[in-house]
């Protein structure tokens, strides 16, 4: 199982792999959907719409094979959530969108969002050996 830290990343993989692993997406606050988000992975066919945000803490199911944490904190979190276990803990250091809202257009804000949706695309298919298929 993957526990991945957005639900761009999770979408992503669970659109590559399909059947062949289960994702997770769990971060380190709980909230709502985030419609920036939501609309640059509908932009490439991948709908988010449903997720339902999660921390760590709400998985009842912590058999991971592989945590990739995106942020400093949730890097931290899970390194110390997986201190007795044998999991593997990658850190992606990733770009949060988020700090752009208020402090830039719509088209700004969308921009960046699409910069961390197309580097987490790259990234996933680099690391799971996804080769072909949809491009960003």
């Amino acid at each position: 199982m993957n526990a991945v830290r957005s639900p761009m990343a999770a979408a992503i993989l669970r659109h590559l792999a399909g059947p062949r692993c289960y994702v997770v997406s769990a971060g380190v606050r709980a909230g709502g959907l985030d419609a920036f988000a939501a609309a640059v992975m509908d932009e490439i066919g991948i709908d988010i719409a449903g997720h339902t945000p999660h921390t760590l803490q709400d998985l009842h199911d912590t058999s991971f094979d592989l945590i990739i944490t995106l942020s400093p904190e949730a890097h931290h979190q899970a390194l110390e959530l997986t201190r007795t276990m044998a999991v593997d803990v990658e850190f992606w250091p990733t770009f949060d969108a988020t700090m752009m809202i208020g402090h830039g257009s719509r088209e700004q804000v969308l921009d960046a969002y699409r910069g961390v949706r197309d580097y987490l695309f790259r990234r996933i298919k680099q690391r799971f050996g996804f080769t072909g298929g949809p491009t960003v």
